[in-house]
Formats: C-alpha cells, sequence, structure tokens
C-alpha cells in the first residue's frame, strides 16, 4: 500500500479515492503547481490534507470562508490531527501563540483567510515556518473577474518567494475558463497540472418552473419529493415566514439564517442533519461546508446572482448520486430585482464613501489608526444609529472589502478559550497562597491538557458541573484570575466583525478606482443576464447550457431536466430528430404547409410520433406558423 493510501485509510477510513483525487495527491506529492476544479462534493479538502499529512512540514491553507475552516478544523482535530484557524475575533495574545505553535511544529495545517496575508507580522511568523504546501481554497476570488473576488488573494504570489520550491494547490468548484486562465496567471504557475472533473451532475435534475403561484408549486413539490430538502430565499424574514406556512401544511420545517444566535443555528443545523427536521428555510448563509449526502431536492424560491452562486447551492442536492432535483420557482418580478440588482449592487462612490466615513465615526477610529484591527460589528443597529438602507449599506461594505480597504467577518462560533501563562511552580506557589481559587485551577488542570503550551476550549459550564458549582460562580473567578494573570480566559462570542486593512483615511482621500467598479458592475452583469438566460431559455437542456457555460464540450442531453422531460415524450432520439428537423426547414422553405398535409412526405414515419414531433418542435420555436396557420421554417434559419 502506497503512504498516500495508507493515510488515507488511517485518517479518513477510506480504501480508494474518489475520481481524479489521487492523480491531483500524486502531482501535489511531486512538488508540481496543480489547479484542480472539482464540482461542490467533489471532496476537494482531501486533496490537500492527505498529501500534507503524507509529507513533513505544515500545510498553509488560505480560505475566504471563515465558517468552513472553523468546520475543518474541528474535523481534522477530531481524526486526531493538529489543526488552526487563525479567524477574527481571536485576541492578539491567541494567534501570536497559535504562530509560535506552528514554527515548533506543533500544528499540520494552519488555515488562514486571505486578508492575513496583509498583516506583516503574521508574514514574519509564516517565514519561520516549516511550510510544505500551499493550498488555496475557493480559488476563483483571486481573478479580478470571478464572481467573488478578494484583492488580499494577490498576495499570495508574493507568498511563494518564501518558499519557492513549495508546491501550491488551487481549488474551486465553480470557475468559467476566462477566471481559470486568470487562476494560473495570478499565482503565477509556471508548469501547472490542471486537473477538471466534469461540472456534469448526471443524477440531479435540474428544474426550472416560471408560475406565478410558487407556494403551490412548492407543496406539490415536497409532496411528490419525498426526503430531506433545502428551501433558499434572500432574506431573513422570509425564511421564518415560509418554514411556518409549511409547518401549518404539516410539513417538518425550520428555518436558518446569520441573525439567529450559535446555539440556534447549531441546534437547527443538527436537527436537519439528523432527519428530525424535513426541510430547511435559509439565506445562503446556510450549506456552506455541511456535507449531508441524503438531500432530495434544493429549491430556490427567489433567484441568487449568477450562475456560478447557483450551480454550488444547487449542487448540494444528491451527493449520495442517488437522484435528486434542483428546482427553480420564478416569477416576473423576480427577473426584473435580477435585471436591477446590479444597479443596487454598485451604489454610487459618493454613497461608498458616505458609508466609510459612518463606519469609521461608529468604530471610534481616528483618522490615521485602524490598521489590522478587527473591530466587533452589527450591521442593523449601525444602519439605525446613521439611519441608512441595509442593503444598500451592505453592498457600500462590500465593495470597500473589494477594494482592499476592509475586511467583513462572518458571525461564527468560537468558543471559550484559556491558557495558563505562568510556568508550574508559579502557578502552585498562587494555589498555596490562594486557597480559594485552588479548587477551579485543580480542576482545569485535570480536565484539559496542553493549558501551559496552547489556547484550550473548554466550557465553563462543564467545570462547574464537575465542581458542583454553579457556572456564574465559576465565571466570576475566572474573571478574577485573568485579571491577577493567572489565566488567559477568552469568554466564548459569535459576533460579526469588520477588519481594517489599511489605517483610516478622510473620506475625500479613499481611493476608490473607478475603472475597477465599472468594469466589475460590467461584468457582473454578464453573469446576471447569462443567468436570465438559462432560467428563460426554454429550447435547451438545462445541463448542457450549464456545462456549456463552465467551458465543457461534446455535450448530450440530460434526459432528465424539464427541457429533457418534454423532450422525452417524443419518441425519437437525438439524431432521428435532428434529421427530421433538417428535412421539415427544406420542406417548408420551399412550401410552407398545413399541419394535415406533413405526414404525406413522410412515409415511413407513424402519424402519431410525427404529429409529436411537430408540436414539440412548434412549442419549442425550431419550427412556426404564418397568419393563415401553415407550418413554416422560422426566418433566421
Amino acid at each position: 500500500m502506497s503512504l498516500i493510501h495508507q493515510v488515507l485509510t488511517q485518517y479518513w477510513g477510506y480504501t480508494r479515492f474518489r475520481p481524479l483525487q489521487e492523480e491531483i495527491v500524486r502531482s501535489v506529492m511531486e512538488g508540481k503547481d496543480t489547479l484542480a476544479l472539482l464540482p461542490t462534493g467533489g471532496g476537494k479538502s482531501l486533496c490537500f490534507q492527505v498529501p500534507a499529512m503524507a509529507m513533513s512540514g505544515i500545510c498553509i491553507v488560505i480560505s475566504p470562508l471563515i465558517a468552513l475552516m472553523k468546520d475543518q478544523e474541528e474535523q481534522l482535530r477530531e481524526k486526531g490531527i493538529r489543526a488552526v484557524a487563525i479567524v477574527s475575533g481571536m485576541k492578539k495574545q491567541e494567534v501570536e501563540v497559535a504562530l509560535n505553535n506552528c514554527i515548533h511544529g506543533n500544528y499540520k495545517f494552519l488555515y488562514v483567510s486571505p486578508e492575513r496575508l496583509v498583516s506583516p507580522v503574521f508574514l514574519e511568523y509564516l517565514k519561520e515556518m516549516p511550510v510544505n504546501m500551499i493550498a488555496v481554497d475557493e480559488a476563483h476570488c483571486i481573478s479580478q473577474w470571478g464572481y467573488d473576488f478578494r484583492p488580499p488573494y494577490l498576495k499570495i504570489a508574493e507568498i511563494r518567494e518564501l518558499f519557492p520550491k513549495i508546491p501550491v494547490l488551487a481549488l474551486t468548484a465553480s470557475a468559467t475558463p476566462e477566471v481559470r486562465k486568470d487562476i494560473l496567471q495570478r499565482l503565477e504557475f509556471k508548469n501547472p497540472e490542471v486537473f477538471t472533473k466534469s461540472f456534469a451532475r448526471s443524477n440531479l435534475s435540474y428544474i426550472i418552473r416560471p408560475t406565478e403561484d410558487k407556494l403551490g408549486h412548492l407543496l406539490k413539490i415536497l409532496n411528490s419529493i419525498p426526503g430531506t430538502s433545502i428551501i433558499y430565499v434572500r432574506n431573513r424574514r422570509k425564511t421564518q415566514e415560509i418554514a411556518h406556512i409549511l409547518r401549518q401544511y404539516k410539513i417538518s420545517a425550520d428555518f436558518y439564517h446569520a441573525g439567529l444566535d450559535h446555539q440556534t443555528r447549531f441546534e437547527r443545523q443538527n436537527h436537519w442533519m439528523k432527519n428530525k427536521t424535513r426541510v430547511i428555510v435559509a439565506t445562503n448563509a446556510f450549506g456552506m461546508g455541511i456535507n449531508k449526502p441524503d438531500v432530495r431536492s434544493v429549491i430556490h424560491l427567489d433567484l441568487p446572482d449568477d450562475l456560478e452562486s447557483y450551480y454550488q447551492e444547487a449542487g448540494r442536492g444528491g451527493r449520495d448520486e442517488k437522484n435528486a432535483y434542483a428546482v427553480v420557482l420564478y416569477d416576473e418580478a423576480d427577473l426584473n430585482d435580477l435585471d436591477n440588482r446590479y444597479l443596487m449592487n454598485f451604489p454610487p462612490r459618493e454613497e461608498i464613501r458616505r458609508v466609510y466615513k459612518a463606519l469609521g465615526n461608529y468604530l471610534q477610529i481616528p483618522v490615521g489608526s485602524g490598521a489590522g484591527i478587527t473591530y466587533p460589528f452589527d450591521l442593523l443597529p449601525f444602519c439605525q444609529q446613521y439611519k441608512m438602507e441595509p442593503l444598500v449599506t451592505m453592498n457600500c461594505l462590500r465593495l470597500l472589502e473589494m477594494t482592499g480597504t476592509i475586511s467583513l467577518g462572518e458571525g461564527i462560533f468560537l468558543p471559550a478559550r484559556i491558557r495558563i501563562p505562568m510556568k508550574h511552580m508559579e502557578l502552585y506557589k498562587f494555589q498555596v497562597e490562594n486557597p480559594v481559587y485552588d479548587p477551579l485551577i485543580k480542576t482545569l488542570l485535570r480536565s484539559y491538557a496542553g493549558l501551559f503550551e496552547d489556547y484550550v476550549r473548554f466550557s465553563e459550564a462543564e467545570v462547574a458541573r464537575r465542581m458542583s458549582r454553579e457556572t456564574n460562580d465559576v465565571t466570576k473567578q475566572l474573571s478574577s484570575l485573568q485579571k491577577l494573570g493567572v489565566v488567559d480566559y477568552i469568554p466564548a462570542n459569535d459576533k460579526p466583525t469588520v477588519s481594517y486593512l489599511s489605517e483610516r483615511v478622510k473620506e475625500e482621500d479613499l481611493y476608490i478606482p473607478k475603472e475597477l467598479l465599472e468594469e466589475r458592475k460590467r461584468r457582473y452583469k454578464m453573469r446576471s443576464d447569462a443567468f436570465r438566460h438559462f432560467l428563460t431559455n426554454q429550447h435547451q437542456c438545462r445541463s448542457m447550457m450549464l456545462l456549456a457555460y463552465f467551458g465543457e464540450g461534446n455535450l448530450t442531453r440530460c434526459g432528465t431536466c424539464d427541457f429533457c422531460r418534454e423532450r422525452n415524450k417524443v419518441e425519437l432520439n437525438d439524431l432521428e430528430m435532428e434529421e427530421l428537423l433538417g428535412r421539415l426547414r427544406k420542406l417548408l422553405k420551399e412550401t410552407p404547409l398545413p399541419p394535415a398535409e406533413i405526414p404525406q412526405h413522410f412515409v415511413g414515419i407513424p402519424e402519431g410520433k410525427l404529429q409529436a414531433a411537430v408540436r414539440w418542435l412548434l412549442d419549442n420555436r425550431e419550427l412556426d406558423t404564418d397568419l393563415t396557420g401553415r407550418i413554416i421554417a422560422p426566418e433566421n434559419e
């Protein structure tokens, strides 16, 4: 058994890799820069985790998705693999301890956001680390033409200079050919290996339904497709409304969005994962990093921004490779919203400057300071205080993030952490001199290992239970020990944050590159238009349209989308249909014919089958009729 297979079996319990995983792993092990394009649920994380475990040193993982970083860190720790994620919300001392441990070989994986690459302090620590590879997750974010561009990603090329012989693995689940080319260029790949798994999902049926009765269609879908489901909407209020309606119809449902507290989010996600709740109604805050294989339907009641987002969200269905359905229910108002959304997403530069000024005042950051500091930040109180519209304000903040001015941190849960900065003998002396704290200190030392070396996650409630004390008493003693310098105690938190990547400047001096924003606005409109075409085009296989968008050729009909289901009712295969259409167009260009006369020109084809084919061709505008009802070939043919 090869080393990588030993690692795969020892830590993940698998005896074989999924398609393309082994080729990607071997490419990295051979020291080659590698780009891997695997669809959602394709097992991207194993592609860097396995080779990193098979090599000495530490793997640096760069990812913009903090929640996903924390999930992977937890999963690795559960397997006995030392991993740490440095995220907004951690204290400076906590970060420095973690980075020191990375230098001294105490970790195999260091997860960081791209914004961390801007920090000179982080770069100084990084230089001392025994790095074995760099993994760039969500690599489409490095492309200015991608749908989620993050300027700090551009720093990765500079980091490569510190480790010229270390391979870089770039991973993404959705990138057009243009974005792929940009990724290779931005990461300065010289002779890259590129692995692309087909984006086709043969078990996933794409169903697009224009309707003025979304609720009726939704109930019909849930009653006809058994199993768990995700329903996506665009605002928090609607998640609650739809879940309430479904429960009235005796469908087990709950709602999820980023505004809920951590415990509530965890419980609702857990109930859904364990099939205690059948349907989760959510904003796009739900689903990233959640690998539930048996989702039978993913239903969009509101439209995402583009095909990339839609493909990722729809791809959460049917990961067990059994039949699943990705359904979009839309009406004319949704299309109008999609058409106008790009105007809302790109407020004028004057509005961006106004939000920037208000943010600095709200956080009480003097001009000339703030760089590298992370602040707790809640959007709604901010908007209320400055009488701003939340959606426009959020889009201004995202544009500030896009220009590399700030970084927004999602509200992820960080459990309570504790570390003992004293030496053993100093602590023992303190216990003797302060017996009131002795029971708590002894309980901590017996319950948690590594307190002198690193910040350790712990539960105040669990410590209190072991001491037969109230949690509040334990928390008070911990705070007292913190003030005395005996422990470094960090309570749990799950608040959103904002980080300043550069010092605050006067709003009139804020640099907002007009050309970049205008170009991004144009690109956004192109992606939005492509998604609109996907929704409204009734004349092509949905899967073929998706695959063509992502640059795949040699396409064939999927046979299961809404287009193909109608096409399948015509009992002619694709070759027979193409041949029939060609003959019909040639015939009808010369002589338009009434429907009743067509069969006499096609002897040998059963009349019922021929009539069904002609009806389908008319419905799909491959043929047309004139004012007298005769069938004609379309003028553009």
